[in-house]
């Protein structure tokens, strides 16, 4: 094989998970990741809950359902390999009426589709053997998920690009994309890399990325924010794992949930609301770019107009502490809008369909020497190092 130089645009997990893969299974191969931001991990993979999802809600056969399950092996392996932080303190999916129990049963099906491992439903008795301040009529208990530290393990995989020889940039904003007869053209500012394949791994920015080398201008990225509640010291102890409400299945997002991060501490989110911004990360942040950006596509407009009454109730949870806690609260009763402070948000990069469709699984297109990675949403930090290998896949076949 000719030696080649690779580059990977997104300092991301997944990006940077791309860029491992391709030193390890290229020997030779120059690589060069591209960040826009002057940090690693500063969009999505810096600012979700730390989870390590085993695969309950996925479709089956789906390349979420598939890249998930061998993703989080990987995951896991990596960490004992690096000593990073990880802790399968489990997580709880609760009924907690009778009228959920359809959508559970569902649910509880795909899961065991999907093999996740040692699944067992619980009833409402048994729901206090594994989180006693918990509430509800059945549950599903999934032990093996975890939660670790996800900034870590970029930085980590970051380090291994870099002892591979390859080259990790900050502050490298790409603003264009030019193929050559003699390779590709990656214009950061004023500076030019000369690359011989390109991987688009932009996150937020994917779509603009995609349309920056020819792809279609969609599915387009429609930003949605997600807060985040911190649990007074006093009360963290009350959940020991995790514990989540049972999915919509109308939507990607999985409810306002309880979580344990690798510090100690308890958190509340997070909810879902359209972003303004996909950039910044203030209550009231605001890109006239961004925003003019998703009120132009006609996808959001179609989907608003079908789901507008689902969004006026996550704008309460948005206005409101007490309003956000009133919903978590139905699951761990002892844990109200007195107990938590608002402690940030994420940005989630959502697909959209022109016809106002949310693209549910992983999109990869592969172009000659370009692969675009369109939509990559939870549990694209789990399944990452699946994914990877994935894109690298497709590059070899492509040849």
């Amino acid at each position: 094989m000719p030696e080649e130089t690779v580059g990977v645009v997104g300092g991301g997990i997944l990006g940077l998970a791309v860029a491992r893969e391709l030193t390890r299974r290229r020997p030779g191969t120059r690589v060069v990741v591209l960040e826009k931001e002057d940090r690693l991990a500063a969009h999505q993979t810096g600012h979700n809950s730390g989870v390590v999802h085993a695969g309950l809600y996925y479709k089956p056969g789906s390349l979420k359902a598939e890249l998930c399950t061998r993703g989080r092996a990987l995951l896991r392996d990596y960490c004992a390999e690096h000593r990073l932080p990880y802790d399968e303190c489990g997580k709880l999916v609760v009924a907690v009426d009778r009228d959920e129990l359809g959508r559970f049963d569902a649910l509880e099906a795909t899961a065991r589709r999907n093999g996740v491992p040692d699944l067992r439903r619980v009833d409402g008795a048994a729901i206090a053997e594994v989180e006693p301040h918990a509430a509800g009529v059945a549950a599903l208990h999934s032990p093996h998920t975890a939660i670790t530290d996800y900034v870590a393990i970029a930085e980590r995989m970051a380090a291994d690009v870099e002892e591979a020889g390859g080259r990790v940039l900050l502050a490298a904003e790409v603003t264009g994309v030019r193929r050559t007869p003699g390779g590709i053209d990656v214009r950061c500012g004023d500076e030019v890399h000369r690359v011989d394949r390109l991987v688009a791994c932009g996150g937020l920015e994917s779509d603009r990325l995609a349309e920056l080398v020819g792809a279609s201008a969609a599915p387009r990225i429609v930003p949605f924010r997600g807060e985040y509640m911190r649990v007074a010291a006093a009360k963290q102890e009350l959940v020991r794992g995790m514990v989540y409400p049972v999915p919509d299945p109308r939507y990607p997002f999985l409810g306002v949930h309880f979580t344990r991060r690798v510090d100690g501490t308890l958190e509340v989110g997070p909810n879902a609301f359209l972003a303004l911004s996909r950039r910044a990360y203030g209550r009231l942040s605001v890109s006239p770019r961004d925003a003019a950006r998703t009120l132009v596509w006609p996808g959001f407009w179609r989907f608003a107009g079908e789901h507008w009454r689902t969004g006026v109730t996550e704008l309460g949870g948005v206005l409101s502490t007490r309003a956000y806690m009133r919903a978590a609260q139905r699951y761990v009763p002892d844990i109200g809008a007195a107990d938590v402070t608002r402690r940030g948000l994420g940005l989630r990069a959502q697909a959209i369909e022109r016809d106002g469709s949310l693209v549910d699984d992983f999109v990869v297109e592969q172009d000659d020497r370009i692969t675009s990675v369109r939509n990559a949403p939870s549990p694209a930090a789990t399944s990452s190092m699946a994914i990877a290998e994935h894109v690298v896949d497709g590059i070899d076949r492509a040849g």
